[in-house]
Formats: C-alpha cells, structure tokens, sequence
C-alpha cells in the first residue's frame, strides 16, 4: 500500500495545509491529540529521521519551530511537543518521517507513558562510551 502522505503531497488525498515550501509542507493532523496539532514532513519520502541528509533535516527542523509559533498563537496554547516517531516499536504508524507540533495546555489530561527507570553510573558510563565510540565510527 503505497504512503498515505505521499498521496497528500501529489493532491489525491486532501489536507489541512498550514505551510509549504519547496522541501517541507504541515498539515493538521486529522487525529490531533489537540486542535493545532500539526504534522510538518519533507514532501521526499524517508522513513525515519536518521534518513534524513544534514540539510533536510535542518529545513524540518527550522519549518517545525516555524509551525509550532504559529500553533501557539493561533490555538493560544501555553506549550507543545515535538515529537518525532521511528519505526513501528516507537509508534510510528506511517512509515514517512513527520515531527508532531502537539499544543499543550495546563491540565489538558494528554499524558504520554514514560516509564523512566533509574540507572547506576557504571551503566551510563558504559552507554556513554558506547555512543561515544559509535559516533566517531559515523554509525
């Protein structure tokens, strides 16, 4: 089955555009956690964000803080979320990179289920060093 954003992007599915350039366009979400909630994705299909080249992940970036001042003025929302899901086990549900602008409110009842666990400083050290190495290898 072929990408549903990709289909919004050629026109044969319609959306709610709230900006577009030549490498980025958001739409609302029709599921929104809250109204404003937007979704901003490169109009080039990539899954995740690590697919992303240097560049086009600065235009998303740059169009998502864009989006989200916007979503803030227009819902007068207090905050947001910027979220971005890879891969199915992380909840991504449509395999094309999108950053989530999700409006916040005091006591709106949106939670997301963080299950933080504690962590000794022998295992962070060991971590650290891991991302350390696999950053310098260019992983």
């Amino acid at each position: 089955m072929e990408c549903v954003f990709c289909r919004i992007l050629r026109g044969e599915i319609a959306a709610q555009r709230v900006h577009e350039d030549d490498r980025v366009v958001a739409i609302l979400d029709v599921n929104p956690v809250a109204p404003g909630h937007s979704l901003v994705l490169p109009r080039e299909h990539l899954e995740t964000w690590d697919g992303l080249s240097d560049d086009l992940a600065g235009r998303l970036a740059v169009a998502s803080r864009s989006v989200a001042r916007a979503v803030l003025a227009a819902t007068g929302a207090q905050g947001y979320n910027l979220l971005v899901n890879n891969q199915r086990c992380s909840g991504q549900a449509i395999p094309h990179v999108h950053v989530h602008v999700i409006p916040r409110r005091e006591a709106d009842g949106v939670k997301f289920n963080w299950p933080a666990k504690g962590a000794d400083v022998a295992s962070l050290e060991l971590q650290a060093e891991r991302i350390r190495q696999a950053m310098r290898s260019g992983s």
